[in-house]
């Protein structure tokens, strides 16, 4: 693993050397029409990429591949040019080098590096993670220390994610003083003890990881403590809060530290960055469907009696009410627990309404909710109250998919979670994607949703 970690980071070092340089030399034969110092770029190229692969090796970024999510690994690469050009270009102005680099010329070269670093990471990323998922690398070499059931079930967990199980220990006995505590110095004195730390060393393990139960939590930092002497990080998890630790993270809470379960999705910042996204889309897809908002009422007065535009209650960011607009694509205007979903061949939907749903123009109203600050564009699909109060009460977690505001399109709609919710199963599938959504958000993501909306066959599947 760490050769291939080693391979991938030369192979960044190199495509961005070679953006670099490639870039200045276009830039110079296409516009200015003349041929470079070449001297001078191949310098600054080989500057440029050693500075990206220290800022990489610094700040962990291919170590972290098996526990990072795909966009969380380019968003450090896309972070790690900007520091890179920040430096770069603070160097150029301290030594006031500048007469000799062309502004043009590094906004070209950041373009082209930016490029460089997110492909070599989106293709060793896509060839690194289903090796580690399916055993083909072991990225991780561990001893479990516990009960041999609860070693069992850990270990296949951990198999799944490339960690791959070296050796198995029971759990030793801990010698207790009268008073009923755990006294560390007699740990030492334990032979089961010290021949287990003896056993372990010549495996070279990565990690050591003892799983306690109830019993055994007291003896758990007495066994930790001796295990001190391996060179190796050595983890307590509690049998039984397993899928608890998953969704935990430890955190500093004032002066003290806890374990955080679930945090706010959005920091106040990456909202302040969704809300900017969501004004500029907004007024430009308004701007863009301008004609529509003339030609689809008319259409509306001359195809069915009713108003043009339909207003419906929906829950909407921390489940408070929202008026959610569209245009009118039935006979009828049902609202709250008089509402029905629509089916497939419902009589309800007009012929025009019909053609409105399959294509989403009936949706464009919402770009006023957008605006308005009630919706986003990207983010799990308001459902009406009455359905939402009916499967809250099947189905647990349900509401926190309104720990961000409703969106005009989501990751469920676009993988073809969209339409009539007849059965529970298909509920519980839209409701896994929108919190798929919501614990891995980045701009990136919803970026990605809003093209897949315009450009995926999925996004209009069961649009009826």
């Amino acid at each position: 693993m760490a050769a291939l970690l080693v391979l991938a980071a030369s192979t960044e070092f190199l495509l961005v050397a070679g953006a670099a340089y490639f870039a200045a030399v276009l830039y110079y034969r296409l516009i200015l029409l003349h041929s470079p110092d070449a001297a001078l770029y191949i310098q600054e190229s080989l500057l440029i990429s050693t500075l990206q692969l220290l800022v990489s090796i610094g700040l962990r970024h291919y170590s972290r591949i098996q526990t990072q999510p795909r966009h969380a690994f380019l968003w450090s690469g896309a972070s790690g040019v900007f520091l890179v050009f920040s430096f770069l270009l603070s160097t150029i102005f301290l030594l006031k080098i500048s007469a000799d680099y062309s502004r043009a010329i590094v906004i070209v070269q950041a373009a082209s590096v930016t490029l460089a670093v997110l492909c070599t990471r989106t293709i060793w990323y896509s060839l690194l993670q289903p090796a580690i998922a399916s055993g083909l690398i072991d990225a991780r070499r561990i001893i479990l220390i516990g009960d041999p059931d609860h070693c069992l079930q850990f270990s296949a967990r951990a198999m799944a994610t490339g960690i791959r199980t070296i050796r198995c220990f029971d759990f030793p006995v801990v010698r207790e003083d009268c008073s009923g505590r755990v006294r560390p110095g007699a740990v030492q004195a334990l032979p089961d003890v010290l021949q287990l730390a003896t056993e372990c060393r010549p495996l070279r393990a990565n990690d050591i990881v003892i799983l306690t139960s109830e019993s055994d939590v007291r003896s758990a930092l007495a066994l930790a403590s001796v295990l001190s002497d391996l060179p190796v990080d050595v983890h307590v998890v509690p049998v039984g809060s397993i899928d608890l630790m998953a969704v935990s993270r430890i955190t500093q809470f004032g002066n003290m530290v806890t374990m955080r379960i679930f945090q706010s999705p959005l920091t106040p910042f990456n909202r302040a960055i969704k809300r900017a996204l969501d004004i500029v889309a907004a007024i430009v897809g308004l701007i863009l469907a301008s004609p529509l908002f003339v030609i689809v009422p008319l259409a509306i007065k001359l195809d069915s009696r009713g108003p043009v535009f339909f207003r419906q209650t929906r829950h909407g960011y921390n489940n408070e009410p929202i008026r959610v607009l569209k245009f009118r694509s039935m006979s009828v205007m049902e609202e709250g627990d008089n509402f029905r979903p629509v089916a497939r061949h419902d009589p309800r939907v007009t012929r025009l309404g019909r053609v409105l749903r399959q294509t989403n123009i009936d949706e464009l109203p919402q770009l006023f909710n957008v605006l308005g600050g009630d919706m986003s564009m990207v983010g799990p699909r308001p459902h009406p109250t009455a359905q939402n109060e009916t499967f809250a009460e099947l189905i647990s977690s349900f509401y926190r998919r309104h720990n961000v505001k409703p969106g005009i399109t989501g990751w469920a709609q676009v993988n073809g979670y969209r339409g009539d919710t007849d059965t529970l199963e298909k509920m519980q599938r839209r409701l896994e994607h929108d919190l798929h959504y919501i614990d891995n958000w980045s701009l990136l993501l919803d970026l990605k949703i809003i093209v897949m909306t315009l450009f995926s066959r999925k996004a209009y599947w069961n649009a009826y």
